[in-house]
């Protein structure tokens, strides 16, 4: 998973397909990205954050009970851990000390579940800097609590009511505000897609996940490197920050898309939100809307690494339903007293599918991607249970 050039390709998918207005934003974020990773202070005052701030490294848990029903030994590396409830921090700490060392004051941002949300809201708090928040207006109905702590945080929250109002329309809207005031704002996009050079971008600043778990399962495991890494895929960002990890290994890298929004499984390639990459689309190239109970996860497209992956055998890209969800979430919960994401209740689902059909096979060693908690998830919970 290496650096993708001045082109921002990942084999034939990435690129830089925005606005003419937008090339100079891009390449001035790509400039600065390449000289702040270069320095040391930057690094050093990123990992302080990450440390003492945002509670890193996170836990690496044995799922004890659940690994002893499915025969497996699963490992959970737990970013519900982190601060605001979720991986988002890691990026958004990085993208925020890069807005300010560029002089910008402002951080845009878009979100679904409303995790990106609240650690761009949180991060802008942090290090003195303001926040505007696209979100769908149906996301902002099934995940009003975070759009209560990004107004508490002091974000301004934009509802979007175009389209089908979740996370692909407030990309949409985010990047054509971001048109407006580029020398005063600074996009923060929130997972591995958008024009280069933020599917890289975003990846590296995740690579702690991978980083961390690679370490911890050496202690962990008698052989040091798990037989599967799994974790949920939308755009793919808590994904590619395990897969960097364990891209050199010989551990099978697994990606779980929704069913409903499967754009891998289920897309073909297609140019949207400044990438090339794979989409849903009808017979006529439109965009479909995606459909998950995971709005985190309800976004048609993908990243362009994953993409890459997919076509080159890296890493295989599968689906399930949210039924499954929905059990995983129950059985997780009640096996080992923890309380996933719908979107991180994905990768359970699978391993818990894949472990009872004998697709894992006995003793199979799994590191997963707890990629958020689901406090945010109650009223969907309820809301199904009645």
């Amino acid at each position: 998973m290496p650096d993708p050039g001045s082109a921002g390709r990942f084999g034939e998918y990435g690129g830089r397909f925005v606005p003419e207005s937008l090339i100079p934003a891009c390449a001035e974020v790509e400039e600065a990205f390449r000289q702040a990773w270069a320095d040391p202070g930057f690094r050093q005052d990123l990992d302080r954050l990450l440390s003492v701030y945002a509670g890193r490294p996170t836990a690496l848990t044995p799922a004890w009970s659940l690994s002893a029903e499915l025969g497996i030994t699963l490992l959970l590396k737990r970013e519900d851990l982190a601060h605001t409830g979720s991986h988002k921090i890691n990026n958004v700490l990085g993208q925020a000390l890069l807005a300010r060392r560029m002089g910008r004051s402002r951080l845009i941002a878009e979100t679904g579940a409303g995790q990106h949300g609240v650690a761009t809201a949180t991060a802008a708090a942090l290090l003195g800097l303001s926040a505007t928040v696209f979100m769908g207006e149906k996301d902002m109905a099934r995940q009003e609590l975070n759009v209560h702590r990004m107004r508490v945080l002091g974000a301004e929250v934009v509802p979007v009511t175009s389209g089908s109002r979740t996370l692909k329309d407030a990309t949409s809207e985010a990047m054509r505000h971001w048109v407006t005031c580029v020398d005063e704002a600074y996009y923060c996009l929130g997972s591995v897609m958008g024009p280069h050079p933020y599917p890289w971008l975003v990846r590296e600043f995740q690579r702690v996940i991978g980083t961390e778990a690679r370490a911890q399962c050496a202690v962990e495991l008698p052989a040091a490197i798990p037989d599967y890494v799994v974790a949920c895929v939308g755009g793919g960002s808590n994904a590619a920050g395990t897969f960097a990890g364990f891209a050199d290994t010989t551990a099978q890298l697994v990606g779980v898309e929704a069913a409903g929004g499967a754009a891998i499984a289920d897309g073909r390639v297609a140019v949207m939100h400044g990438h090339r990459s794979y989409a849903v689309q009808d017979e006529h190239g439109q965009i479909l809307e995606a459909e998950s109970i995971a709005a985190g996860l309800d976004y048609p497209g993908v990243g362009p690494e994953h993409a890459h992956l997919h076509d080159i055998g890296r890493a295989r890209y599968v689906t399930v339903t949210d039924d499954e969800v929905l059990a995983a979430v129950r059985r997780l919960a009640r096996a080992e007293g923890i309380l996933p994401a719908l979107e991180s209740a994905h990768a359970v689902a699978w391993v818990i599918r894949a472990a009872e059909s004998g697709e894992l096979p006995p003793h199979a060693t799994v590191l997963l991607t707890l990629s958020g908690r689901g406090d945010k998830d109650t009223s969907t919970l309820l809301e199904v249970a009645r």
